[in-house]
């Protein structure tokens, strides 16, 4: 049984974990897929270069509002496919090779726990003084009748596919359901979103969530209060049943993208059998710091709260190991934000309370909403649908949250998150400090004067 100083589940942000500080320990890194975990190999950085690519197919459809009539000749969905995942791919065997060549044991074997702080490795067991598990989360896979009998995609394969379809369908409301609705249907697909919900979005601020819901209504046919009571075969697709508060609907589709969340991978960590205790949903419980219910082993990322943000996984990387350098000065994340953009059309960010957060949990607070085009920059864009959200408290005039929908929405929204990050009030970031004109942040400027 090898037994290390360090072993490390997961090789997305807890391969950012090791540095100079911990290179006089014994590690091991644990992963049986590849280097870069979710965001790189599936996630947000893939799925942002095919975003870049359909943001430019729509500008140029849309630039004859500005008086410059272009067409797109054509879409490559093969190339561009192709030039994401060539400069993607070759980073595992580089990152793998890095760490064996610098001490590091690298298993590529499933793993899981047969005892606290006892790991079964393929057909071995180590141990170690200390844990760390970042072993991130995959889709959810609904229950619903027949989907097991029809094939379909999830955000893990729905990148690689070699041809764009003529249509799909697409289970689910959220942040992958609205980029990838944007992305095919730049490239051509005919979409048709169901969803459960209300409204899309619906964790976004009320506002937000009913503006993206009417535009993307205008893109896409999108079936709202939604259930799909059947998945069958139909042809070469799929046709689903559905039932509205309208009445049945039949959703046929070449493609069928199953977008309905994700869960935290503990089941196959057998997190249970290593002692770990784990909330309603299986995430790994921890304290502030990070530390799990068994000593030694520390959990960040999505396999331990439910943000699913690399942003925090890596601040939460970064906290893990100064604590386990420094177990007499306890880190924490010095606030609780959790900011975040969905980069669909328009693009959307948001930080800290909704207006229905504030409601439900009566907090007072006053509202500020302003339109994109409102401002310089706004009228050159001829944007007529983006606006700017935010609330304060009255009492002590600090931010609550910034809402924003509308280009470069999550760069717009960053001073805010600053200035909420660093405990300034309205006044200070809307009258005391300069705004360039005419730059779109114009918009943040007049929604905090107006606070």
């Amino acid at each position: 049984m090898q037994h290390y100083d360090l072993v490390i589940l997961g090789a997305g942000s807890g391969n950012m974990l090791l540095n100079d500080e911990l290179a006089h320990l014994r590690t091991a890194v644990v992963e049986a897929d590849r280097f870069g975990g979710t965001c790189l190999n599936r996630g947000c950085i893939p799925s942002k270069m095919y975003v870049l690519a359909a943001d430019a197919i729509e500008d140029a459809r849309a630039a004859a509002r500005l008086g410059v009539h272009a067409t797109v000749e054509r879409a490559d969905w093969q190339a561009i496919r192709d030039r994401i995942f060539r400069r993607i791919d070759p980073l595992h065997d580089g990152a793998l090779d890095y760490r064996r060549k610098n001490g590091v044991h690298v298993y590529t074997t499933e793993a899981r726990f047969v005892a606290p702080k006892v790991l079964q490795v393929g057909t071995e067991q180590i141990t170690a003084d200390t844990f760390v598990i970042a072993v991130g989360s995959r889709p959810v896979v609904p229950d619903i009748p027949g989907l097991d009998t029809v094939p379909f995609h999830t955000s893990d394969t729905v990148m690689r596919i070699d041809e764009v379809p003529a249509s799909m369908a697409v289970i689910g409301g959220g942040f992958i359901a609205a980029e990838f609705g944007h992305v095919f249907g730049a490239f051509g697909t005919g979409i048709t979103i169901v969803t459960r919900g209300p409204r899309l979005l619906t964790r976004e601020d009320e506002q937000i969530s009913a503006r993206f819901t009417e535009l993307a209504s205008r893109r896409h046919r999108v079936l709202l209060e939604a259930d799909i009571t059947s998945v069958e075969r139909r042809g070469d697709g799929v046709a689903l049943t559905v039932n509205c508060p309208d009445g049945e609907h039949s959703v046929e589709a070449a493609m069928l993208l199953v977008s309905a969340g994700r869960r935290p991978n503990t089941d196959r960590l057998d997190a249970a059998a290593g002692g770990l205790e784990l909330d309603a949903h299986g995430h790994i419980v921890t304290d502030r710091a990070y530390r799990t219910s068994v000593p030694g082993i520390w959990a960040l990322g999505d396999v331990a709260n439910h943000f699913q943000l690399k942003h925090m996984a890596n601040a939460e990387s970064r906290i893990v190991r100064h604590n386990m350098l420094h177990p007499q000065d306890q880190r924490t994340l010095p606030h609780s934000l959790a900011p975040h953009a969905v980069f669909t059309s328009p693009q959307i960010a948001s930080v800290g309370l909704t207006e229905q957060e504030a409601r439900n949990r009566k907090i007072d607070y006053l509202a500020s909403v302003r339109d994109y085009a409102d401002t310089a920059y706004g009228w050159a864009l001829e944007d007529t649908t983006s606006f700017v959200k935010m609330l304060a408290d009255p009492r002590d005039r600090m931010l609550l949250g910034a809402h924003i929908i509308g280009p470069q929405a999550a760069t717009l929204i960053q001073p805010l998150i600053q200035a909420m990050t660093l405990g300034l009030t309205v006044d200070q970031i809307g009258r005391d400090v300069l705004y360039i004109h005419p730059a779109l942040t114009e918009v943040v400027e007049q929604a905090l004067l107006a606070l």
